[in-house]
């Protein structure tokens, strides 16, 4: 099995880190505070062995990401945006977040399960 691909996306104004691995239908993973997309390296593993194309973006401010000077561009709408424009690059209609931490928080109202999330999310929502 291949290790995860890391590449920049240039999203609403700011390049975002990610790490990628697999094919198949999208996950993504989004981190807490204060990790970055390195936290979810064995999960990209285990998923796309799974069949899943598996993401992990480093959240803005984070990791490898821009970072934003103002403090208000750190926002969840922002961060749902991120989302939205990271699955418009990729041009993929939907995909099955997985939030750790305060991740789990950024894209809408998850299914909580202990300290991780589960909701299968489609952007037309929060467009």
């Amino acid at each position: 099995m291949s290790a995860f691909n890391q590449s920049i996306l240039e999203i609403n104004g700011i390049r975002l880190s990610v790490a990628a691995q697999g094919a198949g239908p999208l996950v993504l993973l989004l981190h807490g505070f204060p990790e970055t997309s390195h936290a979810w390296r064995h999960q990209l593993a285990a998923l796309s062995a799974a069949g899943f194309r598996a993401l992990a973006p480093d959240l803005r401010g984070y990791g490898a990401s821009e970072s934003p000077e103002n403090p208000q561009q750190y926002s969840s709408l922002d961060i749902v945006g991120d989302l939205v424009g990271i699955l418009d690059a990729l041009a993929e209609a939907d995909a099955v977040v997985v939030g750790n931490d305060w991740g789990q928080l950024s894209h809408g109202r998850p299914r909580s399960c202990g300290q991780t999330a589960f909701a299968p999310w489609s952007p037309s929502a929060c467009r």
